[in-house]
C-alpha cells in the first residue's frame, strides 16, 4: 500500500507533525524516502533476517516511518509503551532478543533509559523530538544511506511484529502477529467501516500506537485508505491540535469522553444546556458549535473502546448530536471483533461482530471469539498459548458475557476478576464499577472485597468533584450507594464507599496505559486498609 501511494499520489500528505507551534508536512513520497533510507541503515546493520527491533516513543510521524522501515528491511517490530520502567524494558529487550531500538519522544527517558542492554543498537529519532544525542540519529543515517529501490515484499505469513500486552496481572506477555493477520483484519473491517465517500480522510492520533487499537485504526487504516495522520504535540496542545486536525475518524476510551463531557458542562452548566437544546433553531447551533469547539465537526466515526463506558455517557453525546459508536477487541485478534454500526445502536452492548467473527459464550459465561485475525500464539511461551485457545481453536477472550437480540454483544466482567466475599459468595465488580461511575463526582472506581463479609468500592473524585463542598460530595455518594445497592443481590450490596486520595495514573501503575484500572495493584496498595474501612461507622468514609 505504501508503495502504491508513493507512486498515485507522491505530493499529497500522509503524516502531519506538530513541533513548537509549527506544523512539519510529510508527503507519501517524502515519508516513503526516509522509510527507504531508514531500511537500508538497518539492512546496513547486518542482523540476521527477521531479528527483532524495538521501537519506544510517544506518538509521532517517525513512530510509523520507523515501523514501516523496520518491515522494509525484513525485521520484526517489537512496539513498546512510551511510558514504561527500566527494569520492563528491560524485561522485553531481553526477552524479545531485540537487537536495535528506536528511541523517540519521550517524557522521561533518563529513568527508562536504565533498562538498555548493551547487545541493543539504539537509533535516536530526528532532535526536534528532544531526543537522545548519543546515538546514531535518524536525520544523519536517512542521509548516508541510499533509498532502498524496487517494492520488496515480505510473505503474509512472516511474523511482523510482538506486541506486549500492558498486563492487569503479572509480567507482560509478548502477541505475535504476521502480516496475513493484520491485512486480514483491516481488509475486512473495511467492509464495515465504509470511508470510501469521505473526500479527505484524517486521522488524529494520540492513544497510544504501540497499542493494538490505535496500531490498526489509525497506522494500517492510513496506509490501506491513502489517509492522513495528524499528531498531537503534548498534553498542553492536545485540544489545539484536534481543532486544526478536524479527523474524520476518532476514537477516545471513556476517560477522554468523560473529560470532554466535564469541559463543555464548565462552560455550559446542565440546566442552561438542556434549555438551549429545547429550542428548536438555537439547540442545531449549538450542537454545531459544541462539536466544532471540540474538533469533531466533521466526524464521520467516532468510537470508544478499552474499558467500559456509561450508557448514559452514551445517552448524554447523543442528546448534543455526537453519536458514539463502542468498539470491543484485544491484542490476540489483531483489534478485530465487535463493532457498532452507525446505524444499529444498542446501549450497554459494545456492538455486533465484524465479517467472518465466529462468537460463542462458554460454559462459564467467557466469550469465546474466532477468526483469521487471531493471534500466531505468544512469543517463547507455548503453555500460555495452548492455555489461551479452546480445543476448537476460539480465542478464550478472559470477558465474562451474554449474546443478546442480533447478535450484540454484553460484556458482563472479567473472568479473573470475579472473587469471592468471606460469605463463600461470588461478586463480579464490573458491572458494579459501571453502576457507580455515573455520578459526575466519581473519575475511578475499583470494587474489592476478597475475604470482607460485603464487597467495599474504592473511589477517585473527579475534576468536578475535587471542587465541589465535601458534603455536598458525601450526600451525592450516599444517593449513590443506596441507589447501587438497590438494584443489587444481597451478598453484592456495598458496605462502604472510600474516597482515596491519590489518582490512579499509568505513572503510579496502578493504570494500564489503555486507561484500565490495575485490580491487584490498587488492592496491593490498599489492602491492609480494607477491613479498617469496612469497619468504619459511616457509609461514605474518606482516605
Amino acid at each position: 500500500m505504501l508503495y502504491q501511494w508513493e507512486q498515485q499520489k507522491p505530493k499529497d500528505v500522509f503524516l502531519k507533525q506538530p513541533v513548537e507551534g509549527r506544523w512539519i508536512s510529510f508527503t507519501w513520497a517524502d515519508a516513503a524516502d526516509q522509510v527507504r533510507r531508514m531500511a537500508a541503515a538497518l539492512q546496513a546493520l547486518n542482523l540476521p533476517p527477521n531479528s527483532k527491533i524495538a521501537l519506544v516513543s510517544k506518538n509521532c510521524a517517525h513512530w510509523i516511518m520507523a515501523d514501516l522501515a523496520i518491515m522494509m528491511s525484513g525485521h520484526v517490530s517489537v512496539p513498546l509503551y512510551p511510558n514504561i520502567s527500566a527494569d520492563t524494558l528491560n524485561y522485553i529487550l531481553k526477552h524479545s532478543e531485540a537487537k536495535a531500538l528506536f528511541v523517540g519522544k519521550l517524557d522521561d527517558w533518563a529513568s527508562m533509559k536504565k533498562g538498555l542492554t548493551d547487545e541493543v543498537h539504539c537509533i535516536s529519532f530526528p532532535d526536534y523530538y528532544q531526543t537522545d544525542k548519543q546515538f546514531d540519529n535518524w536525520d544523519t543515517l536517512v542521509e548516508k544511506h541510499e533509498p532502498i529501490a524496487g517494492t520488496p515484499d515480505r510473505n503474509l505469513d512472516d511474523l511482523l511484529t510482538i506486541i506486549y500486552t500492558s498486563g492487569t496481572t503479572g509480567k507482560p506477555k509478548g502477541v505475535m502477529h504476521s502480516y496475513y493477520t493484520l491485512s486480514y483484519a483491516i481488509t475486512n473491517a473495511l467492509t464495515v467501516i465504509d470511508l470510501k465517500n469521505i473526500p479527505q480522510i484524517r486521522f488524529f492520533s494520540y492513544l497510544p500506537l504501540s497499542h493494538i487499537a490505535e496500531r490498526m485504526l489509525v497506522e494500517v487504516g492510513s496506509i490501506y485508505t491513502g489517509a492522513t495522520v495528524y499528531f498531537a504535540q503534548s498534553l498542553d496542545t492536545f485540544a489545539d491540535n484536534l481543532r486544526y486536525a478536524e479527523p474524520t475518524i476518532f476514537m477516545a476510551v471513556p476517560r477522554i469522553w468523560t473529560k470532554f463531557q466535564k469541559k463543555i458542562l464548565e462552560s455550559l452548566p446542565p440546566s442552561r444546556l438542556n434549555l438551549l437544546l429545547a429550542l428548536p433553531i438555537i439547540s442545531t447551533l449549538i450542537k454545531n458549535k459544541l462539536k466544532k469547539a471540540l474538533g469533531l465537526a466533521q466526524a464521520k466515526y467516532l468510537l470508544t473502546g478499552a474499558a467500559p463506558i456509561p450508557p448514559t455517557l452514551l445517552d448524554w453525546y447523543k442528546k448534543i448530536g455526537i453519536t458514539i459508536q463502542e468498539v470491543y477487541a484485544m491484542t490476540e485478534n489483531s483489534a478485530y471483533s465487535h463493532f457498532t454500526r452507525p446505524d444499529n445502536i444498542m446501549f450497554g452492548y459494545v456492538g455486533q461482530p465484524m465479517p467472518h467473527v465466529d462468537v460463542k459464550i462458554s460454559e462459564i459465561g467467557e466469550i469465546l471469539v474466532k477468526s483469521d485475525a487471531n493471534m500466531l500464539g505468544y512469543y517463547k511461551d507455548p503453555e500460555q498459548t495452548a492455555a489461551t485457545f479452546d480445543e476448537n481453536h476460539y480465542l478464550k477472550t478472559g470477558d465474562k458475557g451474554l449474546v443478546g437480540k442480533d447478535n450484540f454483544l454484553k460484556i458482563t466482567g472479567r473472568v479473573k476478576e470475579i472473587f469471592k466475599t468471606e460469605k463463600g459468595k461470588y461478586v463480579a465488580p464490573a458491572p458494579i464499577e459501571m453502576d457507580i461511575s455515573e455520578n459526575e463526582f466519581i473519575e475511578q472506581v475499583c470494587v474489592v472485597g476478597t475475604n470482607l463479609p460485603q464487597p467495599i468500592a474504592l473511589i477517585v473524585l473527579s475534576e468536578v468533584g475535587k471542587s465541589a463542598e465535601k458534603h455536598k460530595i458525601g450526600e451525592s455518594l450516599h444517593q449513590t450507594l443506596q441507589a447501587v445497592n438497590s438494584r443489587l443481590e444481597k451478598h453484592e450490596c456495598l458496605k462502604t464507599l472510600v474516597v482515596v486520595k491519590d489518582e490512579w495514573t499509568v505513572e503510579n501503575a496502578l493504570l494500564t496505559p489503555t486507561m484500565k484500572i490495575k485490580r491487584g495493584p490498587i488492592e496491593e496498595t490498599y489492602g491492609n486498609r480494607f477491613n479498617h474501612w469496612y469497619q468504619h461507622s459511616e457509609t461514605i468514609v474518606w482516605e
